[in-house]
């Protein structure tokens, strides 16, 4: 009697290939929504803060705890007032947008050279007067967004630099709108409100160099094993000599780029004080100013920078944000 063949799933997730590391410690946006009402930008950059727990009454038609309190996970960004450095405009061409012509601030804020080197002498009339000349042939208008560290006490120095698109109304309202943002500084409740879903693009913690048990979730071979336990059985023939991309592999986890759809704002406030737990976050401290409360986690450490933007795929229009009953500011600092 021959031996029966053995079924069984495959070990390990191809998901998210390939799994290099992230090019820079911020994200970047490859697709921006439409969207309806006044022009605004449609992202804003925060740091992470941390996490804590809160209580509110749940409004979630439908649910079985409707009516009821119920404890919810949320995740608090600090978010200092972003600095509208400069607009670009763009065209449509058989190879994508191209660049037409941007303007940038006049006299923009030192500390921007720690980030990139900062157009000496630039004539902002000019710059405007070219874009608006050419608003016939413009499919696109983006502001460059400034984060200001030296608002928190995180710890960081050098700020952030964000594309993002101004969405809403036509491209001459979008023009007027930058001209009149230009060099001032664009708050998180002037383009997000409460109850909104909005998406977060984020780099995920890093960790190193891991071997394939723990990057891809295989299973542990035999202690009886020849050589090695924690990796695979083979990683292919011997002819033809291949190794196939499908076959687990040690090499980076972590510190990939990930976008995650439809958090919900659960509260936007000016006084980091009101959900700042006592000590502080860990590995980042006290709020002090503006900050998001998210509903559940948000990929990256403390300090990372996260970028919110308006949600691709909204489920249904915002209703009214739950009546928080109660936020924990216990330490979340483990004995």
């Amino acid at each position: 009697m021959g031996r029966r063949k053995k079924h069984a799933p495959k070990r390990g997730s191809l998901a998210y290939l390939p799994r290099g590391r992230a090019e820079r410690w911020v994200g970047r946006i490859r697709y921006w929504p439409t969207v309806e009402g006044s022009p605004r930008p449609l992202a804003f950059a925060g740091y992470k803060a941390g996490m804590t727990h809160i209580v509110v009454m749940d409004n979630r038609k439908g649910s079985f705890t409707y009516g009821r309190e119920i404890v919810v996970p949320v995740t608090i960004l600090e978010t200092p007032p972003m600095l509208a450095c400069g607009t670009r405009a763009y065209v449509k061409t058989d190879d994508g947008l191209k660049t037409l012509t941007e303007a940038w601030a006049e006299n923009p804020p030192k500390y921007l050279d720690r980030t990139f080197t900062v157009p000496e002498k630039f004539d902002t009339a000019n710059g405007l007067k070219k874009i608006e000349d050419s608003l016939a042939n413009v499919a696109e208008l983006r502001m460059f967004l400034a984060t200001q560290p030296k608002l928190t006490k995180g710890g960081r120095k050098k700020p952030e630099l964000i594309e993002a698109k101004i969405g809403g109304g036509s491209i001459k309202e979008q023009f007027e709108y930058a001209k009149t943002i230009l060099g001032k500084e664009v708050r998180f409740s002037d383009i997000f409100a409460p109850s909104q879903s909005v998406d977060i693009v984020a780099v995920t913690k890093g960790k190193g160099i891991q071997g394939p048990v723990k990057r891809w979730g295989v299973r542990k071979l035999s202690h009886k094993s020849r050589k090695t336990v924690r990796g695979v059985g083979s990683i292919g023939g011997w002819n033809p000599s291949y190794v196939m991309y499908s076959v687990p592999r040690p090499g980076q986890m972590g510190f990939f780029q990930r976008t995650e759809f439809n958090k919900q704002i659960v509260k936007i406030g000016d006084n980091g004080s009101e959900v700042t737990p006592k000590g502080g976050f860990i590995r980042y401290g006290v709020v002090n100013g503006n900050y998001v409360m998210l509903k559940g986690s948000v990929p990256g450490p403390a300090k990372r920078s996260i970028i919110i933007r308006h949600a691709a795929r909204a489920p249904s229009p915002p209703g009214t944000p739950p009546e928080i009953k109660f936020i924990s500011l216990e330490s979340k600092q483990s004995d």
